[in-house]
């Protein structure tokens, strides 16, 4: 999950919640998940340093699976993923043949380099780098075939942060796929029916019901003609 923050040094104590008693107890688990043929064996740090960074959220594995049932083609692709935690989804684009590059803040790096260099063998195409949100997107290229996210629609303050970044990162004829928990009291459905439209074609491509997830499917609107 990526939360940007205008100072770096305060990141661990602006970025993640803290309720009283969440992630109090710090330890790992690690987990196996089958997609496209792949089994990803994924190493979860649950603990106060990386809140909700930690866990594999079901919005990602919704998105792994539609990946899988629709056979979305990622071979030759340049693919970025934002707010990775993880990295499952991104290290499933790298594993069906995309240029991955997988982000997030730095205190999350850690995590997403241990699972990359688990499940992605030498000579695959996944590399680990911090992004902040409306900070330092510029560093990165404009031309990217697919921006990924998962979850990462659910803090208000981020959302013009996000939405200039994904405007940055989607090469012309990208497409954005993002999903997200449809959680109202966070403003996520506001972002997707009001914002998010503002700036990009938008359609929604999989609803799941019962985990409550919708995954989107967005492209930069056609430039007008003069």
């Amino acid at each position: 999950m990526a939360y940007p923050g205008p100072d770096p040094a305060s990141e661990p104590e602006s970025v993640f919640p803290r309720e009283v008693g969440l992630f109090a107890d710090s330890y790992s688990e690690k987990s196996r998940f089958f997609f496209c043929g792949h089994v990803l064996s994924i190493t979860q740090n649950f603990g106060s340093s990386l809140g909700v960074a930690a866990r594999v959220w079901e919005a990602a594995l919704s998105l792994c699976n539609y990946f899988e049932s629709q056979n979305v083609d990622f071979r030759g692709k340049k693919v970025i993923e934002l707010g990775a935690g993880t990295g499952i989804v991104g290290i499933l684009a790298a594993l069906q043949g995309g240029d991955v590059t997988i982000t997030d803040l730095p205190l999350a790096l850690d995590q997403i380099q241990d699972n990359v260099q688990a499940n992605v063998p030498a000579g695959g195409r996944a590399q680990v780098c911090a992004l902040s949100w409306g900070i330092n997107q510029h560093v990165f290229p404009g031309d990217y075939d697919l921006v990924l996210g998962a979850d990462i629609v659910y803090l208000e303050p981020t959302f013009p942060l996000l939405l200039g970044t994904l405007h940055h990162l989607c090469g012309t004829h990208g497409t954005i796929y993002l999903a997200s928990k449809m959680r109202e009291e966070h403003g996520t459905e506001s972002f997707f029916q009001q914002l998010l439209p503002q700036h990009f074609h938008l359609e929604l491509a999989q609803r799941d019901e019962d985990e409550n997830v919708n995954i989107y499917r967005a492209r930069h609107r056609e430039p007008r003609l003069a």
